[in-house]
């Protein structure tokens, strides 16, 4: 069994080591989750040799197929497909062509929270609340603190600036992708414009910023709630807010965009109240709710 390691008195890693290879610098791209998905249905390897054939791709992109697939929880790390990858990727599915911009959130949620890449969540659970503008050489100061400040064996400097990269191109389009828009190469969490680039003349600087996003579904944000846990029937409104892989975190959602999420929640929601008694704020639930429940709903409503 893996050991975790504590950063900040958090859990943030699965192995001993950070793990910012696998992708082959390849960003995952719009359809590559549904092939996977389905090669695997059809009870192929990726290890076998007709890989290439049957995905349509090179060799090392089978390979990056295969590490996005277990980054977004697609499957677990024996290549078996998880139930949340049924879920969503099967041909009955919510939205197996990913079709739907709450399910690029969710998978967006996902590859934090997973953390089978470590970038996402050093990113948004801690990098970003210390630099809301950032570049690739204050990232890579960050990333070898952190492993001096844990014991974390170090990765090479151009490691740590290739994972960057493929970052960046998972988020945001580049020009000439921005002016093509039936593009097939960009990242597929393009379009959440969760990162952007304020850089000019090819420098790159990006942010993460702190807003209300109102284009991310309520029910999205309780999904979210349910899928990371750490309660029971109530939880303080400061831990969604601002605890490790809570949504706050996730989804960089400022207070007011979180309160109004919360209070669309408990319009919806009818067995959750949104108590705030004696200046403590939290989220009350009078039942248990699956998170499978939630995105039933969400993806019913809207067929």
């Amino acid at each position: 069994m893996k050991k975790n390691i504590k950063l900040n008195s958090q859990l943030t890693t699965l192995d001993k080591n950070l793990v910012l290879t696998g992708h082959e610098t390849f960003q995952c791209r719009n359809l590559w989750l549904k092939k996977g998905y389905d090669f695997l249905k059809s009870k192929k390897k990726f290890k076998d040799l007709d890989s290439v054939v049957f995905l349509g791709v090179g060799k090392n992109m089978v390979s990056s197929i295969r590490f996005w697939m277990r980054s977004f929880d697609i499957i677990d790390d024996n290549d078996n497909i998880t139930e949340f990858g049924h879920l969503i990727l099967a041909d009955d599915g919510f939205d197996p062509y990913l079709e739907d911009e709450g399910t690029l959130w969710i998978l967006h949620y996902k590859l934090v929270v997973n953390n089978f890449s470590s970038t996402y969540s050093l990113l948004f659970n801690e990098f970003r609340k210390e630099k809301i503008e950032f570049t690739k050489e204050s990232y890579v100061k960050f990333v070898i603190r952190k492993c001096v400040e844990n014991s974390i064996k170090e990765p090479k400097e151009n490691t740590i600036l290739d994972d960057f990269s493929v970052m960046s191109k998972l988020y945001i389009r580049s020009e000439s992708q921005t002016k093509d828009k039936e593009d097939n190469y960009s990242g597929l969490l393009t379009d959440l414009n969760l990162i952007n680039n304020i850089g000019i003349k090819g420098e790159e600087i990006l942010v993460i910023e702190n807003s209300e996003k109102i284009n991310i579904p309520s029910e999205v944000i309780l999904f979210c709630i349910l899928e990371t846990g750490g309660f029971e029937s109530s939880i303080n409104f400061n831990k969604i807010e601002s605890d490790y892989n809570n949504v706050g975190s996730v989804f960089a959602i400022n207070r007011l965009g979180l309160v109004n999420k919360i209070e669309e929640i408990v319009k919806n929601e009818k067995s959750i109240i949104y108590s705030d008694y004696a200046g403590i704020k939290e989220l009350q639930f009078k039942k248990r709710i699956k998170p499978s429940t939630v995105l039933e709903k969400y993806y019913g409503k809207k067929n």
